[in-house]
């Protein structure tokens, strides 16, 4: 009896230390979910554009968005703010493509030789890596004393985190093709706003840089987003903005003296001002199919 005791409490205590081992380089880590996820995402392409012609272009308008991150809907833009479980939020697989050179940054502002540092979305000047990292940065001076007690300032670098990017600008083309009879809308851009720091006002945004979205549609097909209804169901950040999945406002449409809405509207006003254009814009394809 003592000895069968024995040979128990032996196993156990070899099973415990086995247990406690560390997993081999070489050796697999236990399954963690009920089955085994296929690797097909990471190898995603986005859904192809239908070619289009000019002359089958009816109507076309140019709108310019701001998605707001912190809404309820847009959540899965701005979550995880680390990376877990295979995802990352949206700013993080933007900069990690950036930094991959797999996307390609433009200036947000004409700061070219002889230009004239206003605001431009083109995609004129191409930007490093470095350069659309600086994108996220500002000065900031920090007052001391030197070993004789005076006074001294110094000036440092510091960078905007990307939990602090709670919105970005979605500039795109709303258009009507004849040839399939069917209203549709294509982003062209989106650029990140981060809080201007360096003017010492942090509720104005500006635009970090530009991204060119054709070319950033074969990374965001491959990062998958959390989906409410059900894990099983992946999507990617590609399938959010193909399928329209995501809240935004309207802050500017292609008019004659180039404005946006809150130049010449209050804040309450643009907003009216913006459901209108949207409902202008909805309305848009049943006019042309009455035509």
């Amino acid at each position: 009896m003592i000895r069968k005791i024995s040979l128990v409490l032996g196993f156990g205590l070899i099973s415990s230390l086995g247990m406690s081992q560390v997993l081999d380089p070489g050796q697999e880590s236990p399954l963690d979910g009920v089955y085994s996820k296929s690797i097909d995402t990471p190898h995603k392409k986005p859904v192809p554009y239908t070619q289009l012609r000019e002359a089958d272009i009816m109507w076309l308008q140019r709108v310019w968005r701001t998605v707001d991150m912190r809404e309820k809907v847009n959540h899965s833009f701005y979550f995880p703010l680390k990376p877990t479980q295979g995802r990352k939020n949206f700013m993080q697989v933007v900069m990690d493509a950036i930094a991959m050179e797999r996307i390609h940054a433009y200036a947000a502002y004409d700061s070219s030789e002889g230009g004239t540092n206003d605001w431009d979305d083109t995609f004129k000047l191409l930007l490093t890596a470095e350069e659309a990292k600086g994108g996220l940065s500002f000065k900031e001076q920090i007052q001391g004393e030197d070993e004789f007690g005076d006074a001294t300032v110094e000036e440092i670098t510091s960078f905007i985190t990307l939990d602090e990017i709670t919105s970005f600008r979605i500039k795109e083309e709303v258009f009507f093709d004849k040839q399939r009879s069917l209203m549709e809308t294509r982003i062209l851009g989106i650029a990140p706003l981060v809080p201007d720091k360096a003017g010492g006002d942090e509720s104005i945004l500006k635009e970090a840089f530009w991204i060119y979205f054709p070319e950033a549609r074969f990374v965001f097909a491959e990062a998958e987003v959390y989906n409410r209804h059900n894990d099983v169901d992946r999507l990617t950040y590609e399938e959010l903005f193909w399928k329209r999945k995501f809240s935004s406002r309207v802050i500017k449409v292609s008019n004659v003296y180039d404005r946006s809405i809150d130049s010449y509207k209050s804040p309450l006003d643009a907003l009216l001002e913006a459901e209108k254009i949207e409902e202008d814009i909805f309305n848009r394809e049943h006019d042309m199919w009455s035509f």
